[in-house]
């Protein structure tokens, strides 16, 4: 099987090497491009191919690039932790269709920071294998595997759980989508929810005469505690931002 691969970051990194190490044909790769990218000489390296057969995410509505994916005749595309949305003329290429693979629990959390939102909403955390329909992670599903949100969670903590849950499944999963015998479960595109990338702005910012439950104001704390990152915040007079990390840990771990 041929397959164009489309990834960031270092779980995109982690599904290309175990596909190689499968014997598997990556023919065409797509990464972000530059300012944008998260291990990208690491995954050009492992795909080893020639600069012909390499895109950027933002060319992919170019109709030459377009062309060339299309003369690479690949059977399957792989979207794992790709940041942008395939449009229809670039789905339709292929004949096995596109399948991503999306570190949330769908249909919750659809779109940007799930790691977050799983946090602040309460709403179930996981990783899913589905489908790439004209839409924001609405396609029907393949397979899915919940991770639990502990109290002591961070947005980072638990990202590092979705990541190591999303190779896991991914490698349990292949092997049905290479059959040709993947499910496919269609999503309620009603239920769940989404958010786009600026919707953490909206909760970042801590107003200091504001009144909060403390439950929530936890969550958001330790939901944008994710170092580098900057995260939550506070203003002082005159514009100064303090930002604030959460450290948690049960009463067990303070006792060793």
């Amino acid at each position: 099987m041929k397959i164009i691969y489309l990834a960031n970051n270092r779980v995109g990194l982690q599904v290309l090497q175990w596909l190689k190490e499968q014997g598997e044909e990556i023919t065409g790769l797509v990464i972000h491009p530059q300012g944008k990218q998260k291990f990208a000489e690491e995954i050009r390296s492992a795909a080893a191919l020639p600069s012909g057969r390499v895109f950027y995410g933002t060319q992919l509505g170019e109709p030459a690039v377009l062309e060339a994916v299309r003369e690479l005749e690949a059977d399957i595309a792989l979207s794992v932790y790709f940041g942008y949305i395939l449009k229809g003329e670039m789905i339709s290429i292929f004949p096995k269709g596109v399948i991503n693979l999306h570190p949330a629990y769908l249909p919750y959390n659809r779109g940007a920071y799930p790691n977050v939102w799983s946090i602040v909403e309460g709403t179930p955390a996981g990783t899913t294998l589905h489908y790439v329909e004209e839409g924001v992670d609405t396609g029907d599903i393949i397979a899915q595997k919940e991770v639990p949100v502990e109290p002591v969670d961070t947005g980072e903590t638990l990202y590092r759980k979705l990541e190591e849950a999303s190779l896991a499944l991914f490698r349990e999963t292949w092997p049905l989508i290479r059959e040709g015998k993947a499910p496919r479960i269609v999503q309620d595109k009603a239920a769940g929810t989404c958010h786009r990338t600026g919707d953490v702005e909206k909760i970042d910012e801590i107003k200091l005469d504001a009144a909060y439950c403390a439950r929530d104001l936890i969550n958001i704390l330790r939901a944008r505690t994710f170092p580098p990152h900057k995260g939550a915040y506070f203003t002082l007079e005159g514009g100064k931002r303090i930002y604030l990390r959460l450290q948690l840990l049960y009463e067990v771990e303070l006792e060793r």
